[in-house]
């Protein structure tokens, strides 16, 4: 049997760079800057420019079997925008396609979804994309959310390999969805259409406005909730493929921010290990952060060296998840 192993990664990150203000939240946060989308710049735009970097490293379009999107920022409620993308990236009609909604453990859920259409024989090669703009979702007067996100997308080739051990491996998940408030857009849906719910503007004692069309955030709560559960979920992890901390080559989370990274390293007892924790020129992208962080590492250290990357997504939902990767086939 093939087993899944990720074999090719790309990112695409919009042109224009937003600076964050210099001062006490951008030391926190490590933030400096963001990528934000151009006015008509989608999800969908982006998503189509990190697969095509793919195909243009050869790539062969015709081998895709089946293309999985994550995203939390669609072009249109329907049709998935992952079917468009299957025409607008000339893949064969062969191709399965759909779109799943998640946000900061959507990678590990796609590389999930994916490993078992490999290894159960369905598919042979599948493209994993995900590609957010929360920028959209937030108010310009909004300083406490707004120097957080920035936006991207990413392109994830997952493939069946003869190899005697997993590509993928360790998988845990988790959903907590009592705390769906703690990052929400209210009103867009058909809970609360836009047509039929009043605009309620607020403004927070610092001064920050947000309307209830925009993105709200707990960060307290957010940050709570991932004190609570990644670090269990990490040991979990470990229990499964039978790994030490130390036998982890390198540790990938979702890049929320530096402050709250920092945090659960010190909490997982990670202090002096290989941990990715750089935000500084894209900020949470959400569902991208984790193979945006990915494409970075492979600029740093050799594939051949990453045979244990342990990866842990944490957020919206509330939800959770993590896995083990072994990063020595990607091209």
């Amino acid at each position: 049997m093939k087993r899944a192993y990720i074999t090719q990664l790309a990112a695409a990150l919009p042109a224009r760079r937003v600076e964050n203000p210099a001062g006490r939240l951008r030391k926190k946060t490590g933030i400096v800057a963001r990528r934000i989308a151009a006015e008509g710049e989608t999800a969908g735009d982006l998503a189509f420019r990190a697969a095509e970097k793919l195909f243009a490293a050869g790539v062969e379009r015709a081998s895709i079997d089946f293309l999985i999107l994550c995203t939390q920022s669609p072009d249109h409620f329907l049709p998935p925008m992952a079917c468009i993308l299957q025409d607008r990236l000339e893949l064969p009609r062969s191709c399965g396609a759909f779109d799943y909604d998640l946000g900061c453990s959507g990678y590990i859920y796609g590389l999930g979804i994916a490993k078992g259409f490999i290894e159960s024989g369905q598919a042979r090669r599948v493209l994993l994309l995900t590609s957010e703009t929360y920028s959209k979702y937030i108010h310009p007067a909004d300083g406490a959310t707004l120097p957080l996100f920035g936006d991207g997308a990413t392109a994830t080739l997952v493939e069946g390999v003869a190899a005697e051990r997993p590509g993928l491996s360790g998988f845990v998940y988790g959903t907590d969805g009592s705390g769906a408030g703690e990052l929400i857009v209210p009103v867009g849906g058909h809970r609360h259409p836009f047509a039929t719910t009043p605009v309620e503007e607020t403004r927070d004692k610092y001064g920050n406005v947000r309307t209830n069309r925009n993105l709200y955030m707990n960060g307290s709560g957010i940050m709570n909730f991932a004190l609570d559960v990644v670090p269990k979920a990490l040991a979990e992890i470990l229990a499964k493929t039978g790994l030490s901390k130390e036998d982890v080559d390198y540790y990938v989370f979702h890049q929320a921010n530096q402050f709250m990274l920092r945090y659960l390293q010190q909490e997982c007892g990670l202090d002096g290990l290989p941990y990715w924790n750089d935000v500084a020129e894209v900020g949470n992208t959400v569902s991208s952060s984790i193979p945006i962080a990915l494409c970075e590492l492979l600029k740093t250290r050799s594939s051949d060296t990453l045979r244990n990357i342990m990866l842990l997504g944490f957020g919206v939902g509330l939800s959770w998840g993590g896995c083990v990767v072994d990063l020595t086939h990607v091209q």
